[in-house]
């Protein structure tokens, strides 16, 4: 399952699988307790590829920086996103040493860190770029 049917819902715990769309919106999926859920179009909903985390130079995408903590653990969870404020910020520069600390704040580390060990538990560990066909391919 790729991170574009992912979805994180304000006011709602956890990560969603997107499942259908419905005239309303849509039909999601927990991916804690497996519950369905009818989600309205008005709601605050953020598909996972397409978020990123600001750096010095860049915006890093959410996936690179799944694959880093990944890499980190050697597949296994990462930290409890509950610990401590400093040991929060000591990991995510572990990961993401670059990161603008005026524009990434510590609750944004705790979802991504969070976000990670949900998908990690889930067994959805590949977070690669989708692969798109070339026109050399195609021809």
């Amino acid at each position: 399952m790729s991170l574009d049917k992912i979805l994180a819902i304000s006011g709602k715990p956890g990560l969603y699988e997107l499942k259908t769309q419905t005239r309303s919106g849509f039909l999601a999926e927990s991916l804690l307790d497996g519950k369905k859920i009818s989600v309205s179009i008005r709601n605050n909903v953020s598909v996972l590829s397409e978020i990123a985390i600001y750096t010095f130079t860049e915006e890093v995408p959410l996936r690179e920086i799944f694959k880093k903590i990944h890499e980190k653990e050697g597949g296994d969870q990462s930290i409890s996103h509950k610990e401590s404020k400093n040991k929060l910020e000591t990991y995510f520069s572990e990961v993401l040493p670059d990161y603008d600390e005026d524009r990434v704040y510590v609750s944004d580390m705790k979802k991504v860190i969070q976000w990670y060990n949900i998908l990690q538990s889930k067994g959805i560990t590949d977070f690669s770029e989708p692969e798109e066909k070339s026109s050399e391919e195609e021809e």
